[in-house]
């Protein structure tokens, strides 16, 4: 049975990629009310504008095949129960683009009138800050996929609804700094271009505090803030080739990362320089010889190019492949994921073929640890609502005669060895010195 999609009242503006989706996926008319019998969940990606492409829409597409695939019964242990619960997933689909003013309106529609059981989404920081109180104030469950800022348990400070099934940009960024210090001891000097907003200042902040503290001879020689979703960067690549750093760290994610990798490789930014791109996984298969090999590239945690092997990654990988023609990019593992965790804290909370209640899937979720195609998930910080994984960084390296690009040198590190307990900022703990870290 294919997934049930339901596209909300108002007209998306949907790629030929998601159009499709609607398509295979069926599209109903959606009903006031989930009074249906089966388990309703909003979802929502960026289905338009710069981040739709190597983002949004890979994300879109794992939402539909872990849809289509758990509802009829054919996910991998320990997943084979059908639906949710037993339950059909029925499923709207969301366009993240319009800002978070947009974005928080259409949450409360989905919520008080698509009467959605609960939500996954977001991969704008900017909207998590804005959807995470209505999260709380609506009270459904609310899973953020993607979205990286360290704020958001911040702006809700005693979360009972929220729930963050990926990682934030604090292991990313000491992650690449552990990385640098190890596979580049004799760099100087470092330079930033980061998108300004807050995703890209916590970014920056979070690599420069952490490589300093790992290797405090390290010199800053240019920080660049072009606005998100700018395109063009001629007056940065200046500014930086002036500096001349032995590194430069970048955040860029999505088209802006794509524009400034081939704007600065024409212009010969990264000639005889490393960059290092923490959001860097998505273009693998779109850099080819644009980008130079060595390049340093993440996946913000264990995904993409840099999942581990196990039963469901068997599964995840072709299966994606076959049905969409490219390989999954972490965008793509991280939506499953937390499509798994909803369906493990539901099914571990209610009684078998009953409609799980939110107070059931909240409970569930806390703490939680459930298997995805990433490997081990153990919600395990913010009193069990931030997920701790590994992260993991290589190198780039195209092969012209296959057309082919891998990752290789590739380091893991491990969740303890990067997030800071819970009650401490993540600059206090790099300021001290990471104590308590586990990295070995």
């Amino acid at each position: 049975m294919k997934a049930k999609l339901i596209l909300p009242h108002r007209a998306l503006r949907l790629s030929a990629s998601v159009a499709a989706i609607a398509l295979a996926a069926g599209v109903a008319t959606c009903a006031s009310a989930a009074d249906n019998g089966k388990y309703r969940i909003g979802v929502v990606t960026f289905l338009s504008g710069a981040a739709a492409g190597p983002f949004g829409v890979p994300a879109a597409n794992a939402a539909k095949l872990a849809v289509d695939t758990l509802n009829n019964g054919k996910m991998p242990a320990p997943y084979g129960k059908k639906g949710i619960n037993g339950l059909e997933i029925e499923m709207i689909l969301l366009d993240e683009a319009g800002g978070a003013t947009k974005q928080t309106e259409e949450f409360r529609n989905l919520v008080q009138r698509q009467k959605v059981d609960a939500v996954i989404g977001y991969i704008s920081s900017g909207d998590c800050l804005a959807i995470a109180p209505a999260a709380e104030e609506l009270g459904v469950p609310t899973l953020f996929f993607d979205c990286g800022t360290s704020k958001v348990f911040e702006t809700v400070k005693n979360p009972k609804f929220l729930f963050r099934t990926g990682l934030d940009a604090v292991v990313d960024n000491i992650a690449a700094a552990r990385y640098v210090a190890e596979t580049r001891p004799h760099i100087k000097t470092v330079a930033s271009i980061q998108q300004n907003y807050a995703w890209g200042q916590e970014s920056w902040a979070d690599f420069a505090l952490a490589l300093k503290g790992i290797k405090p001879e390290i010199k800053v020689v240019s920080e660049q803030w072009p606005k998100l979703g700018q395109g063009q960067y001629g007056a940065e690549i200046s500014a930086l080739s002036v500096s001349n750093p032995d590194l430069m760290h970048s955040s860029f994610w999505g088209g802006d990362m794509e524009a400034l990798m081939l704007q600065g490789g024409a212009r010969g930014l990264f000639d005889k320089r490393t960059v290092l791109l923490t959001a860097g996984e998505t273009g693998i298969g779109s850099f080819k010889d644009q980008v130079a090999n060595g390049t340093i590239i993440g996946g913000r945690g264990p995904f993409g190019a840099f999942a581990p092997k196990n039963a469901l990654n068997d599964w995840f990988r072709p299966a994606f492949s076959a049905e969409f023609k490219e390989a999954p990019t972490y965008p793509a593992y991280k939506m499953i994921q937390a499509i798994l965790g909803l369906k493990a804290a539901a099914e571990k909370s209610a009684k078998p073929g009953a409609m799980p209640t939110a107070e059931q899937v909240v409970q569930g979720l806390a703490g939680l640890s459930f298997e995805a195609p990433s490997g081990t998930v153990n919600m395990a910080r913010v009193k069990g609502h931030q997920a701790v994984q590994s992260v993991s960084f290589g190198e780039y390296q195209f092969e012209p005669k296959s057309g082919k690009a891998t990752v290789t040198k590739v380091k893991t590190y491990a969740g303890e060895c990067l997030m800071p307990p819970d009650g401490t900022s993540p600059a206090d703990w790099i300021k001290a010195g990471f104590p308590g870290a586990k990295c070995n």
